[in-house]
């Protein structure tokens, strides 16, 4: 295929020439670049139009891509000017060449010229331009290429671009790195933010003053927690710049942790109808999670807001914004309101003095350079210009030229033009550097620089470090990135005097956040919640969501559990219960039976009267020792008896005394003796009388050992075989005292009491007590054999009557004393229920046995004289009578009574 080009002759006609053939690996490239960026409708956009570009002459010449017109519609590459972004920014290239070349200091004697190119905003338009500046790397085999009277072509070579400034958008710049990388020909991008073009494998020619969106992500990600936020939604404009910011974001927050992203919602590019009230209601489906991190376009901002208010949602989401949004009014006008309280990002940036003064300043006259200026000037004065062959619009007014820019129109330096400064600057410092390194002591370029090495010049690049315009470092790492830096405002609306974005806090490497500058919907200071789940209150463990690491159910360690960390519970030892906030364990308090308890008072009561009277009784005796009452009553037997008593009243204070190993030991000595020596003492006295009775049936010879001094003994064997199974015990398991932690223990730890006893479990306890109680039962089954003797026979018949009542007592106390073994206060009710039944079995022997003899001793003294003594004869005499009426009796009520004839007739 061939083309036709025309170039001038030096005498003067036009020739027809073949366009050259490009060397077979260039071919290649150019096929690729056709591959990727050609279609016939660019083909065919670029064969209406003349290409649109910029030149400047000098030694060294840079190229610029700038967006100078916005999208065209379908079919026509451009559109229109977009002033701020495409003219400032390109004006801001021409003005840093202009300081440039006038400073002696910084490439001294070189002049650095310029190609540049509009983008149109568009990704392949701007690749097919770049094409410009790759022409002159292109080889070209010329050697079959003449002219039509055989002559070779003159053909201009095209200026070589040793680096490009631009581009602006990121979809651009990675469609432009793409070629340029193939030709070694460094780029220094003053706008794109996208995170893969930090990929240094691909992206290897790529530069950028600006800080990627991957810094512009991590920033946020440390706004979003330093305002205690765990559960956010993300929202995208589709295409490179909102999907990789919200990737980016989601990346370092799942670095980070901590972080969960309720829902990424992606806004198409041509949204539907409904489309953003739709995204509303998505949203509202995890209503928890108020904060919205948004890296979209100004119109999808704005429409978003809209969707939000019709909604009726003002205030309800708290927005996050990149540099998108950054400290711009058009995306939140008229919706202020919803606006309130969004936090927004901005690359840090300054206004620049100089290039105010110098684009005020230009002129249709002083411009001509910017071939655009003139479509700019119609724009922003909104007029029309006179060109030859053209009719004037009706509708505008006439240009006159003496319009002046920020005095006939608005103007407010476009935030990137810092950026683009910056650029050109660094660009620049790399050649001065690569300058003194190759051409020492050389004015203007040497050899060694023409041309100049791609790849040389890009570790030039990559090493400047120098004060930027604003007079921030200007430095690149490995990967090309410029460090970040951003501004944090706050959009504010009530209780300020000035509304609109409130600086708040920057980040440089870290985040430094002023809090109390910071005021929320309706004048809030309080930073409302972004949280999937708020924290678990004290001694309560977080059960996990399943899949949604910010989201949990928070349950309480019950029962006797603390909190052992924030995902478990565990108890607390055995000693030791829960604190009131359950995050630690405290000992458990120790308790004892008081003396002031009411549980004590009513045993220590009966006690003392039993005590009393038990006295009484002794000195009684032992004052009216040898009367025949006292005698009667058997002396010896009596005064073992009543010291039985004694010990049983005594045992009471043993048992509500504070636990010891004294204590202790006398408990087990004393709990069981006291009921011992009075049931041995009373056993040996119906055993007696049961023995004589039952021998006086059969012969008149009395039993054996029914003398005072048989009985002692007799009692002192039964006594002694308790004391044995005492010491025993001692011997197997010494007295001691020890804390039972089990007894009080109830559901709710705050009633839990540790309770010091001594080693007495109720198993031991009523083993001690066994042996009393056998002797016992034995005592009242000679009481009911005994129940036939006469009344005038000593005492057989009080003995029985307390022995039945004893057993009816220590009945009620088994029931009673087990029943209440789940009780919380188990003790005390065991404690008191053990020593009133032993105080009332005293009571009860003392009652019946002894009182009635004390009283006629002392009120009665007549009575207590001796009577006939009786022999063993007139007892066995007695025991036959008493065995025939006890007869008669049962014939009777088996209904066999004789009537005998009345002798006396």
């Amino acid at each position: 295929m061939t083309s036709q080009l025309y170039a001038p002759s030096q005498s003067r006609h036009h020739r027809i020439i073949r366009a050259p053939k490009p060397h077979v690996g260039s071919l290649i490239h150019i096929m690729w670049i056709l591959t990727m960026g050609f279609t016939p409708e660019s083909q065919a956009a670029s064969s209406d139009t003349q290409p649109h570009s910029i030149k400047i002459e000098g030694d060294i010449t840079l190229g610029g891509l700038f967006p100078v017109h916005s999208r065209g519609p379908a079919g026509i590459p451009c559109g229109e000017v977009k002033k701020e972004k495409g003219i400032h920014r390109m004006e801001a290239m021409l003005y840093a060449l202009d300081q440039i070349n006038s400073d002696p200091d910084l490439l001294p004697n070189i002049t650095l010229g310029a190609r540049i190119l509009d983008t149109c905003s568009r990704d392949t338009y701007a690749l097919e331009q770049s094409l410009t500046f790759v022409q002159a790397l292109i080889q070209k085999d010329n050697s079959d290429v003449r002219c039509s009277n055989g002559e070779p072509p003159i053909i201009p070579k095209p200026e070589r671009v040793v680096g490009v400034i631009g581009a602006s958008a990121s979809s651009v710049s990675i469609m432009v790195a793409n070629v340029l990388r193939l030709f070694a020909i460094p780029q220094i991008s003053y706008a794109s933010t996208a995170p893969e073009l930090s990929d240094n494998n691909r992206y290897d020619f790529f530069s950028r003053v600006v800080p990627p969106d991957s810094f512009q992500a991590q920033a946020m990600v440390d706004i979003v927690k330093a305002m205690g936020w765990n559960y956010v939604s993300t929202l995208a404009s589709e295409g490179n710049y909102g999907e990789s910011g919200v990737d980016a974001f989601i990346q370092i927050s799942r670095e980070a942790g901590g972080l969960c992203i309720a829902q990424a919602i992606k806004i198409p590019r041509e949204p539907r109808p409904g489309e953003f009230d739709k995204i509303i209601k998505r949203l509202m489906e995890t209503s928890n999670a108020r904060g919205v991190i948004i890296f979209a376009n100004e119109d999808d901002i704005k429409r978003v807001l809209e969707a939000a208010k019709r909604a009726n949602l003002t205030g309800h989401f708290l927005f996050v914004g990149s540099d998108s949004w950054g400290a711009k009014i058009s995306p939140i006008l008229n919706q202020e309101d919803v606006a309130e309280g969004a936090v927004t990002i901005l690359p840090k940036r300054a206004s620049i003095e100089g290039f105010d003064q110098y684009f005020t300043t230009r002129s249709l006259e002083n411009n001509r350079r910017n071939i655009w200026f003139a479509e700019f000037w119609e724009d922003d004065f909104k007029c029309k210009l006179t060109r030859p062959g053209i009719r004037g619009d009706g509708g505008l007014r006439k240009c006159t030229g003496e319009e002046r820019i920020g005095r006939d129109s608005g103007y407010e330096q476009e935030g990137k033009v810092q950026f683009v400064i910056d650029a050109v600057y660094a660009m620049a410092h790399a050649l001065h550097s690569m300058h003194i390194d190759l051409c020492p002591g050389s004015m203007g370029v040497c050899d060694k620089m023409d041309p100049v090495d791609g790849r040389m010049l890009l570790t030039y690049i990559r090493a400047v470090n120098f004060n930027g315009s604003a007079g921030t470092g200007v430095m690149f790492n490995e990967n090309g990135d410029a460090p970040g830096r951003y501004d944090i405002f706050q959009y504010q609306l009530s209780n300020t005097t000035n509304p609109g974005y409130k600086l708040i806090g920057q980040w440089t490497n870290h985040l430094r956040l002023s809090a109390e500058d910071m005021q929320w919907s309706g004048g809030e200071k309080l930073v409302p919640d972004s949280v999937c789940s708020f924290p678990c209150e004290s001694g309560e463990r977080k059960r996990m969501v399943k899949g949604v690491p910010c989201c949990w159910h928070c349950e309480l360690c019950d029962g006797y559990q603390f909190l052992l960390d924030e995902f478990n519970c565990d108890m607390c030892p055995f000693d030791m219960r829960p604190t009131p906030n359950r995050t630690a364990c405290r000992p458990t308090p120790i308790i004892k039976l008081e003396w002031s308890s009411p549980w004590a008072i009513i045993p220590v009561f009966l006690a003392v009267l039993g005590i009393l009277a038990t006295t009484g009784v002794i000195a009684t005796f032992i004052r009216f020792n040898d009367t025949p009452i006292v005698r009667a009553s058997g002396r010896e037997l009596s005064y073992v008896l009543l010291t039985g008593i004694f010990l049983i009243y005594l045992i009471t204070f043993l048992m509500i005394a504070e636990p010891g190993t004294v204590v202790c030991a006398f408990r087990r000595l004393l709990l069981g003796l006291g009921m011992c020596i009075s049931y041995s003492a009373m056993l040996t006295k119906t055993n007696r009388i049961y023995r004589i009775f039952e021998q006086g049936k059969k012969s008149v010879t009395p039993p054996k050992f029914i003398s005072p001094t048989s009985q002692l003994i007799i009692t002192f064997i039964l006594i002694s075989v308790q004391l044995l199974g005492i010491f025993i015990w001692f011997g197997v398991v010494p007295p001691h005292t020890n804390v039972d932690f089990d007894e009080l223990r109830p559901p709710n730890p705050e009633f839990a009491r540790g309770i010091l006893k001594c080693d007495m479990s109720d198993l031991s306890l009523i083993g001690c007590l066994s042996y009393s109680m056998g002797l016992m039962v034995t005592c009242t089954v000679y009481a009911i054999k005994s129940r036939g003797v006469p009344e005038t026979f000593n005492e057989a018949k009080p003995i029985g009557f307390t022995m039945y009542t004893t057993c009816i007592i220590w009945l009620a106390f088994v029931p009673i004393f087990f029943g209440t073994s789940q009780s919380t206060e188990k003790m005390f009710i065991q404690t008191t229920t053990l020593t009133v039944s032993m105080s009332l079995s005293a009571t009860v022997s003392l009652g019946m046995l002894y009182i009635p003899k004390v009283y006629v001793i002392i009120f009665h003294p007549e009575q207590n004289v001796q009577k006939r003594k009786r022999s063993f004869k007139a007892v066995a005499q007695a025991a036959t009578v008493s065995t025939h009426l006890s007869q008669k009796s049962s014939d009777k009520q088996n209904g066999e009574t004789k009537v005998e004839p009345d002798r006396s007739q």
